[in-house]
Order: C-alpha cells, then structure tokens, then sequence
C-alpha cells in the first residue's frame, strides 16, 4: 500500500471500536483463530469513544526491585529508549511490557511522561500490562491501555528497548500496526494491512442484513432465521 493508502485506512481506523477490527481481521483472513489481541480486562485511560491508532514502538520495563547496573547505566537506557519513541513511522504508539506481569507496581505511564510522549515525541497513545497513574491529569488525546491502576512509579526503569514485546498475549514487534480502545487491543496482520479496507466494507454489509430490518422493530423468528442465513453468507 502506498503513503496515501495507508492514511486513508487509519483514518478510517479511528472510526472502528477495536472489536469491529478483530472481527474485520477475521473476515480477511476467512477463518476465525486469530488471537493477537489482548486476552483480559483492562484499564482505559482516556475518552470513552477515543481509539489508539498507530506503528508501534516497543519496550520493556520492570519496577519491583531497583536496577542493579549503575545509575549512569540507566539513565542512558531511559535516553535511548527517548531516543527510539522519537523516531519511527507516524502516527506511533507506545508499546510497553511490564517484565514484572500480575506483579507489576511501577507505573511508567502518569501526568509526566504522558505529556512528554504525546507533546515531545509525537505518539498517538500508549498500550501496557503494566500501571498507569495520575488519572485526572492525564493530556487529552493520549489514552492509555493499561493492566492495573496504582500510585507510585516504584522502582520501574527500562530493560530493553526495539525488541518484541507480549501484552497479555498479544505479540507486537516494532513497527507492527496497532488498533486499541477501552475493549482492548489488537496487532493487525502485515498481510492483512491491504485487505482491511475491503474487508470492513464486508463486514458492515453482512451485519446491516441483520442490523438494519431491526431498526424497524421487532421480527418474528422465522424472518430472523432467513436474515441470520443472509448474515453468516454474507460474512464468510
């Protein structure tokens, strides 16, 4: 897909909730199976309608125990890990594991450095396992998909930086393109990327099967049988 293609699409992304995504992903790929999304509850930080579309940018952190290596060490980690959410394709998304999983108790996402990823680096918005914290401070338009809600930022630092991550079971290398909301996220296939737009068209068009005589009202059951027989045609 060419520059423009590609805008239009993420534009038309940011009208789509994330389950309409998956399911969009589903009908490209003709199968059902596909499971590069996230597999539980999670915390929304952001606008109930608001969606994160985006290249991700990728790292690890970790936050119940402090760094053994050396201060400077570490401070030159958190630089070059600006230094990499700064560059990349844009729009860009912020994609963080938490090593420290269920445990997590650091939060890397507050006031600060939400304001700084969004004001500095340019990125749409932020998708972690880990913690998020001052919620009513956080800049609009930069939501963030988080694990767990918590008050202090601990001991977190960064572990490794440009390598896959996993978001409760969701794989995401750099540069992968990610759709979330407060439903959860998805990675989208390379190889869906060009189908996607077809693919929501036909997506939309076997749901208004359904969808649009129930907007007249109630049917009786025989009718919704046939419209049902028209859906699952439709969508596969």
């Amino acid at each position: 897909m060419n520059t423009s293609d590609i805008s239009a699409l993420i534009d038309r992304l940011h009208g789509c909730d994330t389950p309409t995504v998956c399911n969009a992903i589903e009908v490209a790929q003709a199968r059902r199976g596909f499971a590069e999304f996230t597999h539980r509850t999670v915390v929304w930080a952001g606008n109930d309608d608001a969606r994160i579309v985006g290249f991700a940018r990728t790292a690890r952190i970790t936050g119940t125990m402090p760094p053994s290596e050396p201060p400077d060490e570490i401070r030159a980690r958190r630089m070059a890990y600006f230094e990499a959410m700064n560059a990349g394709p844009r729009p860009g998304v912020a994609v963080i594991e938490d090593a420290d999983g269920d445990a997590a108790i650091g939060a890397w996402w507050g006031e600060v450095h939400a304001q700084v990823h969004k004001g500095v680096f340019g990125l749409s918005g932020a998708v972690t396992n880990g913690v998020v914290r001052d919620l009513g401070d956080m800049p609009d338009s930069f939501p963030v998909l988080a694990g767990s809600v918590g008050p202090s930022h601990a001991f977190v630092h960064v572990q490794d930086i440009g390598i896959p991550v996993s978001i409760f079971g969701m794989t995401v290398a750099e540069g992968d393109l990610i759709h979330a909301d407060r439903h959860g996220a998805v990675c989208i296939p390379a190889d869906v990327i060009p189908k996607l737009n077809a693919a929501l068209d036909r997506l939309f068009a076997a749901e208004a099967v359904v969808l649009d005589p129930l907007k007249d009202g109630p049917i009786d059951f025989e009718t919704f049988k046939t419209l049902w027989a028209g859906f699952e045609k439709a969508r596969t």
